[in-house]
């Protein structure tokens, strides 16, 4: 079965937003050594989590230059959370991520 790219986009952004508020990737280097996405595949997902009302936030981390620092999610808007959790495997496999 074929998987639209609504859906795969819809599921890539749920993903990296599980994996940013779990604390398993809070930043593009290690979200790129999780998934294997691009560099620019991740920031355009970062970027998008706002249309799915998801508050994503980036701080500096203390005395660093150049970005460096992590993401957090202040909120999770209308999205639950624990559907993600329950529904890991299905997404992993429908992305092709391990």
């Amino acid at each position: 079965m074929t998987t639209s790219k609504t859906r795969t986009s819809f599921y890539r952004r749920l993903y990296v937003a599980w994996l940013i508020d779990s604390g398993a990737a809070t930043s593009v280097p290690a979200l790129m050594a999780v998934t294997g996405m691009p560099r620019r595949t991740a920031q355009d997902t970062l970027a998008a989590l706002a249309e799915l009302d998801i508050d994503c936030h980036f701080a500096q981390d203390d005395g660093e230059r150049h970005n460096a620092g992590h993401y957090s999610i202040r909120d999770w808007g209308a999205i639950d959370q624990r559907w993600i959790e329950r529904n890991l495997p299905r997404i992993k496999s429908v992305l092709g991520y391990p």
